[in-house]
């Protein structure tokens, strides 16, 4: 059999031990702020129905949806066979896809089980998502995500929340600069409006202006004017779009310069709602911050959007959302308002090693028990059972091997503590305990030493 040289799809990756030790620390934050604000698990299928995810995500987001070949219908040759493979014929052959991101299942999920949940339904879900993006830094085929959502309620009290959430978690994982940039496409519509630029443009426009962080001002400028605005139209948009730092004086601004538009008042209303509320909660306000370059280019939402970024490194956002009143209603047949946000995990793990963020966190067990020999390795099982019993992350040699060999199998691994049974404590109903970090060695009985044990040695799951 032909050696076959181990690789990795593009924008794949494999965590080994160490990685995974740092993901399961910021997952564990995570949810533990998540269960905090009373919001329950959910878990949906890697897989959908082609038709669900199809239309809700802008036409840059449709084609990022990876797409599964149907069984049974000849696709393979079909595909081998170019000249009568065309695009027409790709809907029969395809009718699942891996799910694009968390926000579509979950809509789904309330169509179909609407009449056993209680609402308003608090959920969250930690699951992996993937996007036929191109692979570049920060930015992955495969990767996880974590959601939490409100369904049920048009309150702004939710989407403060959900803003709160979002604080916490950056806070509790240590992160000191950063920033939650918030906006409404209540008030990206009204200021289309203001522009003079006809509503066949706007989806176009609102695309345009949500690559300001990739191209630039003058790009958003050029883009615009290629797309067929004028000049006018631009300078008029661009002169609504500009806005002070501190919140309420940017809102109000707006509201002055632009309130007998309905849809801004109406925006500007909701922010402003939102903002008193995350004051209340006790997120600084010096954290947020009104940027109506902000646009969020998934065509679902209806409300207040907003998204968190870090000052250094420049990565892109670590977190977006928003409000979706109408999106349920494609599954339902009638609306039912929600709002929520997904934290881009894999961002956040990595500034937080780029950032020496990670408090120093334990990947194998601490105590290791000695395989002396098989006259005593009944004695030395025992013992294993016994530690573990007791709550202490421990494992034992798996062979017999010489007493150098274990210690430098501990060293290795950075296991604090072995333990050591030979004939003459076995004959005493003793342990030898080493402690890895001084050298010392000290006799106890079995019991003494798992007292001894417990007092010294940190679970190996705390830090």
């Amino acid at each position: 059999m032909p050696v076959v040289k181990p690789s990795l799809p593009k924008g794949t990756r494999d965590f080994l031990p160490e990685q995974m030790t740092r993901r399961q620390h910021v997952f564990r934050v995570v949810q533990g702020v998540f269960e905090k604000f009373g919001y329950a698990p959910l878990q949906t299928p890697s897989l959908e129905k082609l038709k669900v995810l199809s239309g809700k995500y802008g036409d840059e987001g449709e084609q990022l949806i990876f797409k599964v070949l149907r069984r049974g219908t000849g696709a393979e040759k079909l595909l081998r066979d170019k000249k009568t493979f065309t695009v027409h014929n790709l809907g029969e052959l395809v009718n699942e896809a891996l799910r694009y991101d968390l926000t579509v299942p979950l809509s789904r999920v309330v169509a179909m089980y609407h009449n056993d949940l209680v609402f308003p339904f608090k959920r969250y879900q930690v699951q992996p998502v993937w996007r036929a993006d191109r692979p570049q830094r920060g930015r992955y085929r495969e990767f996880y995500q974590c959601d939490v959502d409100t369904v049920g309620t048009s309150s702004m009290l939710a989407d403060a929340e959900t803003i709160n959430v979002v604080y916490e978690v950056l806070a509790e994982l240590g992160f000191k600069k950063f920033a939650i940039r918030l906006n409404n496409r209540k008030i990206l519509d009204g200021m289309l409006e203001s522009a003079g630029i006809p509503p066949d443009q706007g989806s176009a426009t609102l695309i345009t202006i949500d690559k300001l962080d990739k191209i630039g001002l003058d790009g958003v400028e050029q883009e615009l004017l290629a797309r067929g605005l004028s000049a006018d139209q631009v300078r008029r948009m661009f002169g609504l779009l500009e806005a002070v730092a501190e919140p309420r004086a940017a809102l109000e601004t707006l509201l002055k310069r632009c309130g007998t538009i309905a849809a801004i008042a109406q925006g500007a209303d909701e922010l402003l709602r939102v903002v008193g509320h995350l004051h209340d909660l006790g997120v600084p306000d010096h954290v947020i911050r009104i940027d109506h370059f902000l646009v969020r280019g998934l065509g679902y939402y209806t409300g207040p959007i907003h998204e968190s970024v870090v000052e250094e490194p420049t990565i892109g956002s670590l977190s977006g959302g928003g409000r979706y009143d109408r999106l349920i209603g494609m599954f339902l047949g009638r609306d039912i308002p929600a709002c929520g946000t997904a934290l881009g995990i894999e961002r956040i793990i990595d500034v937080m090693e780029q950032q020496n963020m990670f408090p120093p966190l334990r990947t194998n067990a601490t105590v290791l028990v000695v395989y002396f020999s098989r006259d005593t390795e009944g004695e030395s099982l025992s013992y294993t059972h016994a530690l573990r019993a007791t709550g202490l992350s421990a494992e034992m040699y798996p062979e017999p091997a010489k007493l150098k060999k274990q210690f430098s199998y501990a060293n290795k691994k950075d296991i604090s503590f072995v333990v050591i049974i030979g004939s003459e404590e076995a004959a005493e109903g003793a342990v030898t305990i080493k402690d890895m970090s001084t050298g010392e060695q000290q006799k106890f009985s079995r019991q003494e030493g798992l007292t001894y044990l417990g007092r010294n040695v940190a679970d190996a799951r705390k830090v």
